[in-house]
């Protein structure tokens, strides 16, 4: 019970005690003791002349962390892109470490201590006055099956999938106001049992794009995909890609969601919605340049959000009190997750480790967002008239 609690508890018992006799106060207390877990002194002292009132503090504590905690969260909190405080809390100390061998951060052995020591609810109070300044992103008809979908297996992947390769994917459109002609779509995957994420700007949504697309996945991801698990898109469910995963990988298992039902596909939902939308909202993109342009930023935040953001992973979930309650484990990367299983062979995890220990995400932080605000710029830019095309016609022209 909170404080708040206990106090009303025995605010509705303070009448009954002070007009119960002394036998009867006895077992009053021994059943508030067993009500609260407060002891019996503190439980005479309460219900006695003195009341409940609570008593206003006579001293403030002192701060127990000074601004070099709050200058290093904000370099860390940037780096790692304003994501929430339990995510943050246990990326603290290893962050720092790595920020500190790129000379992005001074750290020393008092202020690694605090870090390693800072409470999430502490963490949390200074996010929320050192966000009041800080730059963020905005955060925020019928399909029938065809006739092959019909043969595939409808199923979710479960959240507690323990081993990699079990991935999600989807369709992002990218046409802005209308959606005549080809335009730029990202397909995305991710994984249920480690967060990894991958993404690839395909242009058209047509079987070469998209074979080109799974195949640039394919030669990038550093684990073996086991499972494929889409939505009811003919993108997905047709014979040409279900002969090309046949084909590509041995033992590979197909299911799909079921009808109206979006979180059958809830992770990869999730990112959609902060790694694509949030990014780059609803412009149109409809030219190679520019769908290159974006596979070159997507390869920069395939190892950013993979290798530097911590996620959270659901870690149980159960009815108490005819109430769902959700728990989740201590918030790790995607890469730090992956490296706890035997998914990865000897050179791969070598490589992945040497990599990340190169890497400064604070700069490649940066990168990301420039080279985002160049997309968006190009994608504002007004278009130039085809020089084919003959000039309109004016108004006196038309009344001539």
């Amino acid at each position: 019970m909170t404080i708040g609690e206990r106090r009303k508890y025995l605010g509705r018992m303070i009448g009954r005690y002070r007009g119960a006799a002394q036998a009867a106060k006895g077992r009053l207390l021994d059943e508030m003791e067993q009500v609260t877990g407060l002891h019996r002194k503190s439980l005479v002292r309460l219900l006695g002349p003195g009341g409940l009132a609570r008593r206003p503090r006579r001293r403030q504590r002192g701060r127990a962390y000074g601004t070099a905690v709050d200058d290093a969260l904000r370099v860390i909190w940037e780096s790692l892109d304003y994501v929430c405080a339990q995510r943050l809390t246990p990326a603290l100390v290893p962050t720092a470490r790595l920020l500190a061998r790129h000379a992005e951060l001074v750290l020393t052995a008092g202020l690694e201590q605090q870090l390693g020591q800072i409470s999430r609810a502490s963490v949390q109070r200074r996010l929320t006055r050192l966000g009041r300044d800080s730059p963020r992103l905005p955060r925020k008809g019928p399909e029938v099956a065809n006739r092959l979908a019909r043969e595939i297996p409808m199923r979710t992947i479960a959240w507690d999938e323990a081993e990699p390769g079990h991935f999600e994917v989807d369709l992002v459109h990218h046409s802005g106001p209308s959606t005549l002609g080809d335009y730029v779509h990202t397909l995305q995957l991710i994984d249920v049992a480690t967060g990894w994420s991958e993404r690839v700007a395909v242009l058209g949504r047509g079987q070469r794009a998209m074979e080109a697309g799974f195949r640039h996945i394919l030669g990038r991801l550093p684990f073996p995909i086991k499972e494929l698990h889409p939505d009811n898109g003919p993108e997905f469910l047709n014979a040409h890609l279900v002969r090309f995963w046949g084909s590509q990988i041995t033992g590979l298992t197909l299911s799909r969601s079921r009808p109206y039902r979006k979180n059958d596909n809830r992770f990869v939902e999730q990112k959609n919605d902060t790694l694509v939308r949030a990014y780059f909202g609803n412009e149109r993109w409809d030219t190679p340049e520019q769908c290159a342009a974006l596979n070159a930023l997507y390869d920069q935040m395939w190892w950013y959000y993979n290798a530097c953001q911590p996620v959270l992973h659901l870690a149980e979930k159960r009815f108490e009190q005819q109430r769902l309650t959700r728990r989740w484990d201590v918030a790790q990367t995607p890469l730090a997750r992956l490296l706890a299983t035997d998914a990865l062979g000897p050179e791969p995890r070598a490589a992945l480790e040497a990599r990340y220990e190169a890497t400064n995400p604070r700069a490649l932080r940066r990168a990301i967002y420039a080279a985002r605000d160049r997309l968006l710029v190009d994608a504002r830019r007004p278009r130039l008239a085809d020089p084919s095309e003959p000039p309109a016609a004016n108004g006196k022209e038309v009344a001539a």
